[in-house]
């Protein structure tokens, strides 16, 4: 499930890129963050005054119905009563984003040497990139050396004080958590719309879309963060990306550090977090055996899970089977699974075919970029779907078999209403390359072939050096 794909890339939104920025280019700040919530003391106010008006015309509601009023507006004062402006928003960002820059030792130094030496003077970088705090501490890298930020995030992991945050230093950021897919789209187009000239990417969306609406003439260069991104970039784009784009994740310190190591803690971490149950002796089938399927395998197995893999690709599989896993079709893992966990990069690997076979109480979980590795569509068709918590729905699909779907088959450990996702010295390094390679593309694009290519060797090995040490390690 590494290298074969199974369907297209859900197309996005057609519509040109400045009709989309026109059409809502006041939703980008802190009203599309925040409410503009009542006070306790104006709801009071709209209870008495109706309370009285009842009074007057004769109509006085029973002290039952009074009270089942009063009941309901101190509901809503609790909902709606405690939304945080967006100065308190702000503030809680960059208390969040304070700590992980204490974490991330290599960009501080990078920072020092940006502000400097300016590489980005002049250049407007459009970002698609998850926004939580990890990220923030990249933006204000780049920022540093001159660069002028705009940008969105990835669907269903934005977050909102971390938005607010980089709002508030004068950052073009578009999107909140809940947006629609619909919204993110248009999030995209309001990126593309400012004419960036370089792209830090996420799943290829604002390469895709630059090519779509022929803005790739202005681009001087890009990077790609991801699988997926890259599956797209050299399949579904082949041939038609007239720029140097540098695959991050082409990188074997990323392949190892983030996609293994990261990845592998994430998934365990947040399947624990956001489900509460336990993973010794349960029976966990992950399909992919990538970098990131590797690590989740590897690191259900130490806590004691009981782990299977599902692999069509032949290498990968011998791989696995190596490393003391069972290897088998999916369909003949599905039955007899408690958690089934996607990490392929791919399309359409859990599918109405196998929704027959799972087991009652199954819990289905992704953590591959795109949310399209679950068919969701096809489950909640096949069932009746219930909220159980904000990250977990239960579809029943017939009397006999509910099973979990964790946060709507979008990557679990980036979505959600409280998302830690990868370690912070993972993305230290992952970022570095990242702000590295951004400077290599500002500098030296002209050097560079056009297209997806690997980041380049000396970054690696500088980067590599500097991990060593912060390690306390050394070379021989």
């Amino acid at each position: 499930m590494s290298t074969t794909p199974d369907t297209a890339v859900t197309p996005i939104d057609p519509t040109p890129a400045a009709e989309l920025a026109a059409l809502d280019n006041a939703a980008v700040s802190s009203e599309s963050v925040v409410g503009t919530a009542p006070s306790r003391a104006e709801l009071a106010a709209r209870e008495d005054a109706a309370v009285a008006s009842e009074s007057v015309v004769g109509t006085a509601s029973s002290r039952a119905e009074l009270a089942a009023r009063e009941d309901a507006a101190a509901a809503a004062e609790s909902v709606v009563g405690t939304a945080p402006s967006r100065a308190e928003l702000a503030a809680a960002g960059e208390r969040r984003i304070a700590w992980i820059r204490t974490r991330m030792g290599m960009l501080a130094n990078l920072r020092e040497r940006f502000a400097a030496e300016r590489p980005f003077e002049g250049i407007t970088i459009g970002l698609s990139l998850h926004v939580e705090p990890k990220t923030a501490v990249l933006v204000e890298t780049l920022a540093a050396g001159g660069a002028r930020i705009v940008g969105t995030g990835n669907h269903g992991s934005t977050q909102d004080d971390v938005v607010a945050a980089l709002q508030e230093r004068g950052m073009t950021i578009f999107g909140r958590r809940d947006d629609s897919i619909e919204e993110h789209h248009r999030n995209l187009a309001r990126t593309i719309a400012e004419r960036p000239q370089i792209l830090l990417d996420n799943g290829a969306d604002l390469a895709a879309l630059a090519v779509t609406e022929g803005l790739s003439g202005s681009l001087i260069g890009g990077t790609e963060e991801t699988t997926s991104g890259a599956f797209r970039l050299r399949e579904e784009m082949n041939g038609e990306v007239p720029f140097p784009v540098i695959v991050i994740n082409d990188s074997p310190l990323k392949a190892i550090g983030e996609n293994k190591h990261a990845v592998g803690q994430s998934a365990v971490e947040s399947f624990m977090r956001l489900t509460n149950v336990q993973v010794p002796g349960r029976r966990f089938v992950v399909a992919g055996y990538g970098w990131c399927g590797r690590g989740i395998a590897q690191y259900l197995r130490a806590l004691g899970g009981r782990v299977s893999v599902a692999e069509v690709d032949e290498l990968a599989a011998y791989e696995a089977a190596f490393d003391g896993f069972r290897v088998a079709p999916l369909a003949d893992l599905v039955p007899s699974a408690d958690v089934i966990i996607t990490a392929t990069g791919r399309a359409g690997i859990l599918t109405a075919e196998h929704f027959d076979l799972l087991r009652d109480g199954t819990i289905l979980g992704n953590i591959g970029h795109f949310p399209w590795e679950i068919d969701v569509p096809a489950l909640t068709a096949a069932g009746t779907v219930a909220p159980v918590t904000e990250e977990i729905d239960a579809v029943t699909l017939d009397e006999d078999r509910t099973v979990y779907l964790l946060t709507g088959g979008r990557m679990y450990n980036l979505a959600g209403t409280a998302p830690r996702g990868n370690s912070i010295e993972s993305m230290d390094v992952g970022f570095m390359m990242q702000a590295l390679s951004l400077e290599r593309i500002a500098l030296h694009a002209a050097n560079l072939p056009t297209g997806p290519q690997p980041v380049p060797d000396d970054i690696n090995r500088d980067i590599a050096r500097q991990t060593l040490t912060l390690l306390g390690s050394s070379l021989a």
